[in-house]
């Protein structure tokens, strides 16, 4: 799970999202059918039909839940083991954002793409802001969610810091609260896009020197057409004085 500069995103696997969806619902199937033909009545019936319902069930609510904030975990270790610095981690709903400072990356996880984890420079971020969800003027204002939002090849993502299913006024404490976050986030990824591009930078500067010294005659080339224009020069002015 290497930094990848072309790497591109996917916020969902629709294979995943399907599956999660459809096979209890197919196993359900399958297990009223057999109850059908085979078991009308009695305990053979009750299991066949209210077994799997409840473990269909159970699996819709928690299932999603718990594989992402398995891999969650499961991506931090592999950052620490590859000496990526979390200076910022947020966990938001269904989307987990990390942001190394030093080295000017951004990782990122999707709740419906969990198994596709992403290490990219932040160079590739093109743009980062705040969404506070502000409606309305005056003293009416108000919001109902808060978020940070970036960009990566036109691709969107939207990360909320607060959702409520009232709306609450701007000064509210929780509104507040989710804009420090929101603001906190932005920056961080905007701090961390500019130490990559100054790294990218700074790498291309030692490779163009690196060549130059690995092939001097490109040098050499340069000091004598130079050489070449200063000659002819002073023919001329030489030619003019003679005159």
């Amino acid at each position: 799970m290497q930094e990848n500069i072309q790497q591109k995103i996917q916020k969902i696997n629709w294979i995943y999202l399907l599956g999660y969806i459809f096979v209890p619902a197919i196993i359900c199937a399958i297990c009223f059918a057999l109850s059908a033909a085979f078991f009308p009545k009695g305990a053979g019936a009750v299991i066949l039909l209210m077994g799997p319902t409840i473990l269909s069930v159970i699996w819709w609510i928690f299932g999603g839940t718990f594989i992402f904030k398995h891999k969650t975990k499961e991506f931090e270790k592999n950052l620490d083991a590859q000496s990526f610095t979390r200076n910022q981690t947020f966990y938001g709903r269904g989307k987990t954002v990390i942001v190394d400072l030093k080295k000017g990356n951004i990782a990122f996880l999707f709740f419906w793409n969990p198994t596709k984890t992403y290490i990219l420079p932040a160079s590739r971020v093109e743009k980062a802001w705040v969404d506070d969800g502000k409606s309305g003027s005056g003293i009416f204002a108000g919001s109902s969610r808060v978020s940070f939002l970036f960009t990566i090849d036109g691709i969107k993502t939207r990360v909320d810091t607060f959702v409520s299913n009232q709306r609450l006024t701007m000064e509210n404490k929780h509104i507040l609260r989710g804009i420090s976050k929101a603001n906190t986030m932005a920056q961080m990824i905007k701090d961390a896009k500019a130490t990559s591009e100054n790294l990218q930078k700074s790498k291309k500067s030692t490779k163009d020197e690196t060549e130059k010294s690995k092939d001097p005659s490109k040098n050499d080339n340069k000091k004598t057409e130079s050489t070449k224009k200063s000659d002819n020069a002073k023919s001329e002015k030489a030619n003019k004085e003679t005159k």
